[in-house]
């Protein structure tokens, strides 16, 4: 495979339609020669070594000129520009040169080249300078048909440099704002797979973090209590092992994306996981009041919040409040406390905000008297 079509592969994923690609450019350019007949004919009547050179320059002309279109979308994928590109100079001083030998070969018949100049000095440079470059074009083509003998006046050609420049601006335009639309595309997927790897690891974060917080409380329980009471001890270690499922099950569920919180199930788990702890737990028992489209939030609310009860507080008591606009967490420890007052924000209430402004909602936390800590998440 050559270098040009591993280029241009990176910008057709299927690796599909290269080559046709790239011979539809020469085809398009090369459609246009049909204008060049005449000098051609010209070049085909004249005398001596004029013929001679005439035809040479020709052919040379049309072949740098069809190559240069696909030439020119090749670098402008690899590059995204061809602006100012030393490509750019070789190819327009190559037909400049050629273009002035076959009017000394032919004469006024090879200022038809005129036009495939300026359509290429158009392609391969910055629009407003190529556009001059074509005005001189035109104004050069009006000057020597007043200072040459024998030639004379084509209000057509022009006419067709004015209309070859402008209509090829038109067409660079359109492939510039397509390669900045494939950039933008391009960008867009980046932050989109950004996102939904940030999503994801705030989820995992929010899963297991509540959960192996519980099961390290329990863990640590069925220790004190393995010689004291092994009764309790092995049903605290059956109780590790269930939440170890769950969260298994939890974690399983993400990935699939299939994941969603229940308000009622996670009030059930933080008064399992408060109780573990040695935490006196007052939570409301319905969620009726809840509207549907806000129990996720809540939940999650539920989940962050008792998690950091459990473990920052070391609290003795904590109370979940339920309203049809807000849910509020209160404890009377003082690890929270600390944590407010150090303005130390974890990755926890990081997510728990990203999700409550997505809802409309806003997450407020504040110190109690004598002790204490309050986290609210509430709709406006």
């Amino acid at each position: 495979m050559s270098a040009v079509q591993e280029n241009l592969r990176t910008f057709d994923p299927r690796g599909e339609g290269v080559p046709r690609r790239w011979w539809l450019g020469l085809l398009f350019s090369a459609v246009w020669l049909v204008f060049l007949q005449e000098p051609f004919g010209a070049a085909w009547h004249a005398e001596g070594s004029r013929r001679a050179v005439g035809l040479a320059a020709l052919v040379v002309f049309s072949i740098t000129y069809v190559v240069s279109f696909p030439w020119a979308r090749h670098l402008r994928l690899q590059r995204g520009h061809v602006r100012s590109s030393w490509e750019g100079f070789a190819v327009v001083a190559t037909l400049a040169t050629l273009s002035a030998v076959v009017c000394w070969a032919v004469g006024q018949p090879g200022t038809a080249t005129f036009v495939f100049l300026a359509v290429c000095v158009v392609q391969w440079f910055p629009l407003r300078p190529a556009l001059v470059v074509a005005v001189a074009l035109l104004l050069g083509n009006e000057v020597l048909v007043r200072v040459v003998p024998g030639w004379e006046e084509q209000p057509s050609l022009s006419f067709a440099i004015a209309t070859a420049a402008v209509a090829m601006g038109g067409f660079v335009l359109l492939v510039n704002r397509n390669a900045e639309l494939l950039v933008a595309r391009e960008e867009n997927a980046r932050l989109a797979v950004d996102e939904e790897r940030n999503r994801f690891a705030r989820d995992l974060h929010d899963i297991l973090g509540h959960s192996l917080t519980v099961i390290t409380v329990k863990a640590e329980l069925a220790g004190r209590l393995m010689d004291q009471d092994p009764d309790r001890a092995r049903a605290e270690m059956a109780e590790v092992e269930r939440l170890s499922r769950d969260a298994l099950a939890d974690v399983r569920r993400a990935v699939g994306g299939y994941r969603e919180l229940s308000l009622a199930g996670e009030l059930a788990r933080a008064r399992n996981a408060l109780d573990s702890a040695g935490i006196r737990a007052d939570l409301p028992t319905a969620v009726e009041e809840v509207p549907g489209e806000l129990r996720e939030l809540f939940a999650w609310t539920v989940r962050e919040g008792v998690t950091n009860v459990i473990r920052h507080s070391g609290a003795s008591h904590c109370a979940v409040r339920l309203s049809d606009r807000a849910v509020r967490i209160e404890d009377d420890g003082a690890g929270a406390l600390e944590t407010a007052i150090g303005g130390i924000d974890g990755h926890g209430l990081a997510g728990l905000r990203e999700r409550a402004s997505a809802a409309g909602a806003v997450v407020v936390t504040s110190v109690l008297q004598p002790r204490g800590f309050r986290l609210e998440v509430a709709v406006p």
